[in-house]
């Protein structure tokens, strides 16, 4: 693209921290892609929870990232940085950003980009790049999800859960969800689960001991963390893994430690955002393998809830927090 930095965009920013009303369209200087990075056209940006944080002043960008939000795009290239030869102009594509995701354009680099898979169109690639990279890296790799193992996947009705809960079952895993209504359960076990359980009013140890009969689950991806921790490792069979990957319900947990060495379990969890390009290179590539193929062949899918236009990123961010959602909500920027 011709004289790029000379170009305007609109992104939406967050001058001050506050309420979905602190998300302000502005305008910036269009990027232009360095060494190994290409420029993509965004039409369309994901929602995920560490947007609504950074609004609120608690997960500001890493050095080096725009400062406004957005951590996943689909869009087409539309400028190659300098040695970049697997993408060429126009490629529809979507990627994994450290940010800057709600704009007309953004750079990153070309490790965390993926072709648009089978059919899709733009607004549900939107959906994948966050999600897919989040669930793979903590279910199969830190969590190690061995072929005849089962996962309970907390907020099974999220942006993540339907994302964990899809892949896992048709990888042949039996998968439990938890949720937080009959209506959101029903939509879980529709994806795959073959039980999901209404945290408002069961006891999910108590109803995965009757699941299993006493063995409980091997793996847990949760994103509730406080009084859940201890809850979580009262429902994990003898080696299993208990992966964290966010703190809606408190940083911090008590844990049984005479449980953790009797039954021999694991405690992991991780932040992808702060990951180094290589490890997200890496991860990208397992996905092209293992996982692209499954979304090229439809058996499984973006679960899109709604689709806010850019301006309306408040209103988006207002849905995400009402908590109604199910699947993931998306901007559309053109």
């Amino acid at each position: 693209m011709a004289d790029a930095t000379a170009k305007r965009m609109k992104v939406v920013d967050v001058p001050q921290p506050g309420g979905p009303e602190a998300l302000v369209l502005a305008e910036r200087p269009v990027p232009e892609p360095g060494r190994g990075e290409v420029l993509i056209k965004v039409a369309a940006a994901g929602l995920n929870r560490a947007d609504v944080l950074q609004r609120r002043g608690f997960y500001p960008s890493p050095s080096g990232a725009p400062s406004y939000p957005g951590l996943e795009v689909s869009g087409t290239i539309d400028a190659l940085g300098a040695g970049v030869t697997e993408f060429k102009a126009g490629d529809a594509v979507c990627a994994l950003l450290a940010g800057g995701g709600y704009a007309e354009y953004c750079r990153v680099d070309a490790g965390q980009v993926l072709p648009i898979p089978g059919s899709l169109d733009m607004i549900q690639a939107a959906a994948l790049p966050e999600a897919m990279f989040t669930v793979w890296s903590n279910v199969f790799v830190f969590g190690r999800l061995q072929q005849g193992e089962t996962l309970l996947v907390h907020g099974g009705s999220s942006g993540i859960g339907v994302t964990a809960i899809q892949l896992a079952a048709v990888l042949g895993h039996t998968v439990f969800a938890t949720a937080g209504s009959s209506d959101k359960c029903r939509f879980c076990e529709s994806l795959g689960a073959r039980r999901a359980i209404d945290y408002k009013t069961e006891d999910f140890v108590a109803e995965i001991g009757k699941e299993t009969a006493g063995r409980g689950v091997n793996v847990v991806l949760d994103m509730v963390g406080g009084s859940y921790v201890a809850r979580n490792l009262q429902v994990l069979a003898t080696e299993g893994r208990l992966v964290m990957i966010a703190t809606q319900g408190g940083a911090k947990g008590e844990v049984d430690v005479m449980r953790i060495m009797q039954q021999r379990l694991v405690i992991t969890g991780s932040t992808l955002r702060p990951r180094s390009a290589e490890f997200k290179r890496a991860i990208r590539d397992q996905l092209l393998e293992h996982v692209w193929p499954l979304l090229a062949a439809g058996r499984i899918r973006p679960v899109v809830d709604s689709v806010f236009a850019l301006a309306e990123a408040g209103k988006a961010h207002a849905r995400m927090e009402g908590g109604e959602h199910k699947g993931k909500i998306i901007l559309q920027a053109i």
